[in-house]
């Protein structure tokens, strides 16, 4: 699966990670409400969240529009390309590129229920259906 939208884009922290979730789950926030948000779980300055949504602008993985004297930001990445970029990454690095590992580890620590099991296989089926047409 070719990297898209992340190709050349520097990784995102933890903290900048926790902020894109905000902001993919919302589609376009300002800073008030990331702060708001965040301050669920624990405190957060306003000028924090502005930093992190501004570095994360920089890196590449945010635009934003002005409303008012409000910026609004939304995602330059789609969730699954970053998450599949994730994969990718513990795939090459935990498990020395060799996805067999990843899901040995699925299989061994967590399991799969029966109804996930077809869901997989069916996602495997197509996948091998979809290269073959290639």
């Amino acid at each position: 699966m070719p990297k898209l939208k992340l190709q050349n884009k520097t990784p995102l922290s933890r903290g900048e990670r926790e902020v894109m979730e905000i902001i993919w789950d919302k589609g376009e926030v300002g800073v008030l409400e990331v702060t708001e948000i965040l301050n669920r779980s624990r405190p957060v300055a306003r000028n924090t969240a502005r930093t992190l949504m501004e570095r994360i602008r920089e890196k590449g993985w945010l635009t934003h529009r002005v409303e008012g004297r409000s910026y609004l930001y939304s995602a330059t990445v789609p969730r699954e390309e970053s998450l599949g970029q994730r994969v990718m990454d513990m795939v090459d690095k935990a498990c020395g590129g060799n996805p067999e590992k990843l899901m040995m580890a699925l299989l061994q620590y967590r399991g799969l229920s029966d109804d996930e099991a077809k869901r997989i296989r069916k996602m495997l089926d197509e996948a091998r259906e979809s290269q073959s047409r290639k």
